[in-house]
């Protein structure tokens, strides 16, 4: 388990995490279920055109595979491969080839940094759009995550979050779209803790209805904020 992280962020009690983990019944969790695998299918359905021509644009504009395997960190701490369409070069992993020291340190504590040059063309407009995202819908579909919950993370995240926190993170399914991402627009940042508090205050706050403002706020939020940087 990672270590308890020395930014000044909410630490929840064992008791706390307890009764969040207890506060929703089970058809909460039945519906919001049912609703993610009619939806994902519809949308994968409606949207297939929009997959495939996007896919083919992936993959004749830049060297490697349309798709991109994310490995992050699903319910019950298991690893789950988020998929997205590769807006970045093949090798992106090579931070010391496209990063400075600035922007490799930015890019470890926070997971995204400004106008990165590992971005392709393509890669830059479906993301402005956030049509990167759309592959998702079939790790809805598998149940790996959820339309709406906090946003899935990596193993390196977990430094940002104390050892109950993690508990309460991984309980449930990670989701899509989330009260951070709507509100914040996906800018808040890790050192200032405003994530993680945001991420517990969706738990407290979760419901069938607020699950469905937060969908509905979604696309509003990607215009005003023109797109994932």
């Amino acid at each position: 388990m990672a270590e308890i992280s020395t930014i000044e962020i909410q630490v929840i009690s064992q008791e706390y995490v307890t009764a969040i983990k207890n506060n929703k019944s089970k058809a909460y969790f039945f519906f919001k279920r049912l609703f993610a695998i009619v939806t994902s299918l519809l949308a994968i359905i409606i949207l297939s055109p929009v997959l495939l021509i996007t896919a083919f644009a992936v993959w004749i504009s830049s060297k490697g595979p349309a798709i991109y395997k994310d490995l992050r960190i699903g319910k019950g701490g298991k690893h789950i491969n988020v998929y997205k369409f590769r807006s970045m070069v093949i090798d992106a992993d090579n931070l010391d080839k496209y990063l400075n020291d600035e922007q490799k340190e930015q890019w470890i504590k926070e997971r995204k940094i400004k106008n990165d040059p590992r971005i392709t063309k393509v890669g830059r407009f479906i993301r402005k759009t956030a049509i990167d995202e759309l592959p998702q819908l079939f790790n809805i579909l598998k149940g790996d995550i959820a339309i709406v919950g906090t946003r899935p993370i990596t193993t390196k995240e977990f430094a940002n979050y104390s050892k109950e926190e993690i508990q309460l993170l991984t309980s449930t399914r990670p989701g899509l779209t989330g009260y951070w991402q709507v509100y914040k627009q996906g800018k808040t940042a890790y050192q200032s803790g405003d994530r993680q508090k945001m991420d517990i205050e969706y738990f407290e706050r979760r419901s069938l209805l607020f699950d469905l403002k937060l969908i509905f706020l979604t696309i509003p939020a990607l215009i005003k904020r023109g797109g994932a940087e």
